[in-house]
């Protein structure tokens, strides 16, 4: 997911369609699940590659000892991240169970 400057919008740029701000409840819940189920896969995907080069290391492929620590301590920091998001969605989704209506 690409970001971009808060420089490259103008400032009318949201009110030239307003019809596109609003959204659905079934939208915005295929829009939630479409990001999580892409951010789960790329933290599958740092996982794999740091197995790979893992396994190429022990194998005495050719690969340099500082680009696999790297890539483990990258994927250790998405699942660490990972799982901080989902202990933090945990805890709201109980904040609001135990709210009363």
């Amino acid at each position: 997911m690409a970001i971009s400057s808060i420089s490259m919008l103008t400032p009318t740029q949201g009110l030239q369609e307003p019809n596109k701000l609003t959204t659905t409840p079934y939208e915005a819940q295929q829009n939630f699940a479409a990001t999580l189920k892409e951010a789960i896969a790329q933290v599958n995907t740092a996982q794999i590659q740091s197995d790979a080069m893992t396994n190429k290391l022990i194998n005495g492929g050719n690969v340099d000892l500082h680009e696999v620590m790297i890539a483990a301590q990258k994927a250790s920091i998405t699942l660490n991240a990972t799982m901080e998001i989902r202990n933090k969605a945990v805890e709201a989704y109980q904040e609001i169970m135990r709210m009363s209506v």
